[in-house]
């Protein structure tokens, strides 16, 4: 198991104050020391903000790229990889449309779309963001710009998982993303009952977590801590790979039948195990980033219908998910109606990160040459636009049932 990040949420004002970031960078540095003196590998620092409609305000929204460019040159200055500068909101619909421009303005900055709020679905934000993903989709000949956007459903602040992660306080704090996937490999991949994999899965996480509150909570204890996303989230390569755990609890192939209840079974253990819980702390499917999702979306058995039906019992929703390039903001915007559909219904935070590869189709080979993706094949999406009522761009509530 990894620390995939250290998460460190603020806000850091328009102008951005270098006060500010310096001591996000100083505290990160702190943070990443102490986590790898005990043996953990530290992936990466990031710094997540105030959503940029708050941090800019309406009048300079379109200073948005520039702000991105300035912001990612400031950060990397003070020892920062990676910042989100969190997402569009629904009362300022300008918001979502500097988005593409902004992220062809930096590198190394994240961004989010609110579709969602209040137990409301607005559909002129859901199309909004499936426009920014059509947009997105040129911008890099892998389609690789795609990876700093996600569509929000019911996402709350002060998760550490990009691109989702954003905050809404002026008190500074911090969470922990991990990379998980190995530890429910290992849980399962002996012929024990499920019931003792399971005990053996929660035991192991509540393990982990405990070392990670201790440092948290006293060696880091000047900055607020929020808790650990312990979604099992994977690598590419079959060690580390969610898709290979579901496997290894005895379905012959992830996207059969049986599936679903793996996904359940693995969400719910996070749930049960006893530590400070922040995020999704879910069943992750990040279909790129991991090697067994994407041979199996190759071979047909995952289908885009499946991701999504295990984001009812999931906790994180659809993640890297290739698609032809040529898809329109009218095909995908009924997936991203369906995901939205799910969050609130069932309580719970889904995201879509959606990636149109440019030149290719549906049953193409991707090859990309990217140490954090395995290569696949485009997903079919099967979908037209929306018709009638829900062709409209209206707001309407959708409570929960739960």
């Amino acid at each position: 198991m990894k620390i995939r990040s250290i998460t460190y949420f603020c806000n850091p004002k328009y102008p951005f104050d270098e006060s500010t970031l310096r001591k996000a960078g100083e505290f990160l540095s702190k943070a990443k020391s102490a986590f790898e003196t005990v043996g953990y590998e530290v992936q990466t620092v990031r710094l997540a903000t105030i959503p940029f409609p708050k941090l800019l305000g309406e009048k300079e929204i379109s200073q948005l790229p520039k702000f991105a460019s300035d912001f990612s040159k400031a950060i990397q200055e003070v020892g920062i990889l990676y910042a989100s500068l969190g997402p569009a909101l629904p009362e300022l619909p300008k918001s979502y449309q500097v988005i593409p421009e902004s992220i062809s303005a930096s590198e190394n900055i994240f961004f989010s779309g609110v579709m969602t709020s209040d137990n409301n679905i607005h559909l002129a934000q859901v199309k909004a963001c499936a426009e920014i993903i059509v947009q997105n989709a040129p911008l890099d000949a892998n389609g690789f710009a795609n990876l700093r956007f996600a569509a929000l459903a019911n996402v709350k602040a002060g998760a550490p998982f990009f691109p989702a992660a954003y905050w809404n306080d002026n008190e500074s704090a911090f969470a922990i993303a991990v990379e998980s996937a190995d530890v429910a490999i290992k849980a399962f991949e002996t012929e024990s009952s499920l019931g003792e994999s399971r005990s053996v899965l929660i035991s192991e996480i509540e393990k982990q977590a405990q070392v990670i509150e201790k440092i948290a909570k006293s060696e880091l204890s000047e900055i607020k801590f929020l808790g650990i996303d312990f979604s099992l989230a994977p690598f590419p390569d079959d060690a580390h790979s969610l898709g290979n755990a579901v496997e290894k609890m005895g379905v012959k192939k992830i996207g059969l039948h049986g599936s679903l209840a793996s996904a359940a079974i693995l969400t719910e253990a996070i749930e049960r195990a006893n530590f400070l819980h922040v995020g999704f702390n879910g069943f992750m499917q990040p279909v790129l980033e991991d090697s067994v999702l994407a041979k199996r979306a190759a071979d047909g058995t995952l289908t885009i219908k499946d991701a999504l039906l295990y984001s009812a019992v999931c906790g994180t929703g659809l993640d890297t998910i290739p698609l032809s390039g040529d898809v329109s903001a009218d095909e995908i915007a009924p997936l991203l109606l369906d995901l939205c559909a799910l969050a609130l219904r069932l309580n719970k935070p889904l995201t879509a990160r959606l990636m149109p590869i440019p030149n290719k189709r549906a049953g193409d080979e991707t090859n990309f040459d990217f140490p954090f993706f395995a290569n696949s094949k485009v997903m079919k999406l099967e979908s037209e636009s929306l018709q009638r009522a829900l062709g409209g761009d209206e707001s309407f509530e959708l409570k929960s049932k739960l």
